[in-house]
């Protein structure tokens, strides 16, 4: 129902136009790149059915007191990557691959409080940008052979996503 993400960089995005000619072959491409962080299921929630609104306040409320004490925290895409068997739906997945130390803290910090999703956090977690699903095998291999500049930023707050609404429903800032 809801992720909390990491903003990614105005570059990660040129990047991913820069690459979009090598990946129209696919089935899926990517238009809104996210870096997701934790997922949030029903579970959370007192009351499930009640307004999206009412979801976000306490996401916020329940996850604060860790960006609170998490400082800001750098962020580094270093190549392209495939997932040729995803954990979920069609194959092969082409992502930026992420390396982050404070990353994979909060994500270990947020799993402890909240639980892990089975298959996808905590030791099973593989931060990364998705680019596109469900194409050629040998076009993705292609794109995993390509060198690209790695690109750097620091991360300062996250962002609250509603798949539901497939919008952005609020911002935590990290704190320390």
């Amino acid at each position: 129902m809801f992720s909390l993400n990491v903003p990614v960089s105005g570059r990660v995005r040129r990047l991913a136009n820069e690459l979009y000619p090598e990946l129209v072959s696919f089935d899926r491409i990517r238009d809104r790149h996210t870096l997701v962080l934790k997922r949030f299921g029903e579970d959370l929630f007192e009351h499930p059915h009640r307004e999206s609104t009412h979801h976000v306040a306490t996401l916020k409320r329940e996850v604060r007191p860790i960006a609170e004490t998490t400082a800001p925290f750098s962020i580094r895409l270093t190549h392209i990557d495939t997932f040729d068997v995803p954990t979920d739906g069609s194959a092969p997945v082409v992502y930026l691959a992420v390396e982050s130390e404070g990353l994979w803290e909060l994500h270990y910090r947020l799993t402890d409080a909240f639980g892990a999703v089975p298959r996808l956090e905590a030791d099973e977690y593989t931060p990364h940008v998705t680019l596109a699903r469900d194409g050629d095998q040998s076009v993705a291999d292609r794109l995993c052979d390509r060198e690209i500049e790695p690109i750097e930023w620091t991360v300062s707050r996250l962002g609250i996503y509603d798949a539901r609404f497939r919008e952005s429903a609020g911002e935590i800032p990290l704190g320390g």
